[in-house]
Formats: C-alpha cells, sequence, structure tokens
C-alpha cells in the first residue's frame, strides 16, 4: 500500500477504497468467530452456574469497554450476585458422550441434537440412569 503526500484525490479515494475493503474482511472475520464465541460463552456459563442475570448484575473488568449503558447496581444486589456468581450447581443430564447440563440456561447443543432426534430429555436424566 503507497501512501503518498501528496494530497492527490485519487490517493484519498484509494485509500477510502482500501478502508472499505479492510473493514468488509473484518466483519467477516469476526461474523465467523461469532458462533465459536457464543458457544465457548455459553459452555463456560453453564461450568462456572453463571445466568444471564448475573452477566447483567457485574462491574465490568478495570479498563474494559460498556457497551451497553446500565443503571448502576446496589451494593446489596452486587453482594448477593458475588455470592451465588462461581457456585457449582449438579449435573441433571448426562450425555453419551460423557457431556453434562445442569439443567439451568439454555439447553446445550448436544441435548437440543438427541432431542431433535426423538429422544426424551428425561432419558438422559442422571438420576433415571
Amino acid at each position: 500500500m503507497k501512501i503518498h503526500t501528496g494530497g492527490s484525490m485519487s490517493n484519498l479515494i484509494e485509500i477510502q477504497s482500501q478502508i472499505q475493503k479492510l473493514q468488509k474482511q473484518a466483519n467477516e472475520i469476526k461474523a465467523k468467530e461469532f458462533n465459536n464465541t457464543v458457544q465457548d460463552v455459553l459452555a463456560k456459563m453453564q461450568v462456572f452456574g453463571i445466568t444471564v442475570k448475573d452477566l447483567q448484575n457485574a462491574k465490568p473488568a478495570k479498563g474494559a469497554k460498556v457497551i451497553r449503558g446500565k443503571k448502576p447496581v446496589s451494593a446489596a444486589k452486587t453482594e448477593k450476585a458475588s455470592k451465588r456468581a462461581g457456585v457449582a450447581v449438579a449435573a441433571k443430564y448426562r450425555g453419551p458422550n460423557g457431556e453434562t447440563w445442569s439443567g439451568r440456561g439454555l439447553t446445550p447443543k448436544w441435548l437440543s441434537s438427541l432431542i431433535a432426534q426423538g429422544q426424551p430429555k428425561e432419558s438422559f436424566a442422571i438420576n433415571a440412569q
């Protein structure tokens, strides 16, 4: 990429075109990574028993960018959420490959696909085995 400081209009147009191409590439990469990232976050939420409410009540890490502004959470609510955060919940369902699910949050893909194949969710209940 050549950048001339001559101030020519064609150079400006060329640079703007390159910016658009790079932005498109960045958006494509982000789209490819999005689903994997969501699945990774969901898996971690399940392992640690984190709920959406816990996320809503959590304070962003120092230096983290807040995407959507929320009202400040009272100290009592924050304390209550922090006591719950990270508490492991016993698994209620076990998959054929040893996968587990507490029954909280979104149904994991492994269980959703088995249910879609006509198998009852209850057949994977740990206490039924």
